[in-house]
C-alpha cells in the first residue's frame, strides 16, 4: 500500500480543500480514487478529512490502495431478499459478506450481487461507487440491510440515518453476565492507540464520536447471556464496542474478545441485525422489518440450554 508524505510549499497563498489540492498536484490522483483508496489521513500529525483545508507549510501523510477497479461488475450470488419493491431491496445479509467492495474485498460484495439481481451489468466506480448502499453491516455480522434501487430513494433513506429517524435493533450472544438487566451506554468512541484496526469506549472527554446504545438481557446461561442491542447512533464497531465496554464481549470476536472460548472454540462472530424500522417511498407510516435468528445462533442457543439452567436478570 503506497504511503504518501508531502509539504505544502511555504509560497502557497491560498486555503484549499485537502481533496482538491491532491487531485490537482499529484499525478494520477482524482477526488474519487482518493475518495475510495485512502487510510491513516493525517495533518500535522493529526488524523483529518478529506474536506480538511491545507495551508503553506502543512505536512499531509496518508495511505492509498492503488488498484480500485474502474467498474464494479455485477455477480451471480444468491440473496436472501426479505422484501422488495420498485424502490428498494430489503436483504438478510449472509456471515461473511462485504456489503460493498473495498481494498482486498473488490468481488463477492452485496453490492456485486445486487447489480446482477437489478440487471446492471456494472456501474462506474467514478460516479456510483456504493450504488443503493445507504448503511452497512460489518462483514461477519449477518442480518437486514436495505438497499435502495434508485438515487432519490437512496436519498429519502439517507436522510432518515443522518437524522436518527431509524430504528435499528441488534441480537448477540456475549461472554459474562452484565450487572442490570437493561441500560443505556453513552461513550466516546476512538481509535484504540495501540491497534489501528480496533475501536475503544472511553468517557469524561470529547475526543472521538459520541456513541449511544439500549441494551437489555434476554437471559443468562453460565458465563453467556443473549442480548438485544438498540442503536441510537451509527458508529463503527459500536455494538461490539460498547458490549466490551460493558464487560461483555461477544462471543466469537476475533477483535474485542481474542481469547479462544472453551465451550464455543469455532464460534465465529456472534451478532446479528434483527429488526429495522423505516419510513420507504410510497409508505405514509415506517415499515418494520425482520430477519429470523441465523442457524449459528439457534446452535449455540441448544447447546447452553442444554448445559445451563436459564436466569433472567432482575434488577
Amino acid at each position: 500500500m503506497p504511503c504518501f508524505n508531502f509539504q505544502i510549499p511555504q509560497d502557497f497563498a491560498q486555503s484549499l480543500r485537502l481533496d482538491k489540492y491532491v487531485s490537482e498536484n499529484l499525478e494520477n490522483m482524482n477526488r474519487s480514487k482518493l475518495k475510495t483508496g485512502i487510510s491513516e489521513l493525517q495533518i500535522n500529525g493529526k488524523p483529518a478529512k478529506l474536506s480538511s483545508k491545507v495551508k503553506a507549510g502543512d505536512k499531509v501523510s496518508f495511505n492509498w490502495q492503488d488498484n480500485i477497479p474502474e467498474n464494479i461488475e455485477g455477480e451471480e450470488i444468491p440473496l436472501n431478499i426479505i422484501f422488495e419493491d420498485a424502490n428498494v431491496t430489503v436483504v438478510n445479509k449472509k456471515q461473511g459478506m462485504v456489503t460493498h467492495p473495498a481494498a482486498g474485498n473488490w468481488t463477492g460484495t452485496l453490492v456485486n450481487a445486487l447489480l446482477f439481481h437489478w440487471n446492471k451489468k456494472s456501474v462506474c466506480t467514478e460516479n456510483s461507487f456504493r450504488t443503493g448502499i445507504v448503511h452497512r453491516l460489518d462483514k461477519d455480522t449477518s442480518g437486514i440491510i436495505i438497499t435502495a434501487k434508485n438515487r432519490a430513494t437512496e436519498e429519502f433513506l439517507q436522510e432518515q440515518f443522518q437524522k436518527r429517524k431509524v430504528q435499528k435493533e441488534y441480537i448477540a450472544i456475549v461472554c459474562g453476565k452484565p450487572h442490570h438487566r437493561g441500560g443505556i451506554i453513552a461513550t466516546q468512541i476512538i481509535r484504540d492507540p495501540g491497534n489501528r484496526k480496533r475501536f475503544k469506549a472511553v468517557s469524561q472527554t470529547s475526543e472521538g464520536k459520541f456513541a449511544k446504545t439500549i441494551y437489555h438481557c434476554i437471559a443468562c446461561y453460565g458465563n453467556y447471556s443473549l442480548m438485544r442491542f438498540r442503536l441510537k447512533t451509527g458508529r463503527t464497531h459500536q455494538i461490539r464496542v460498547h458490549a466490551k465496554f460493558l464487560g461483555c464481549p461477544l462471543l466469537g470476536d476475533p477483535i474485542y474478545n481474542g481469547k479462544k472460548d472453551k465451550l464455543f472454540p469455532n464460534a465465529t462472530l456472534m451478532l446479528h441485525s434483527r429488526l429495522l424500522k423505516i419510513r420507504i417511498p410510497e409508505k405514509t407510516q415506517p415499515v418494520t422489518f425482520k430477519a429470523k435468528v441465523p442457524e449459528r445462533f439457534k446452535n449455540v442457543l441448544e447447546i447452553l440450554h442444554k448445559t445451563f439452567p436459564k436466569e433472567i436478570i432482575t434488577k
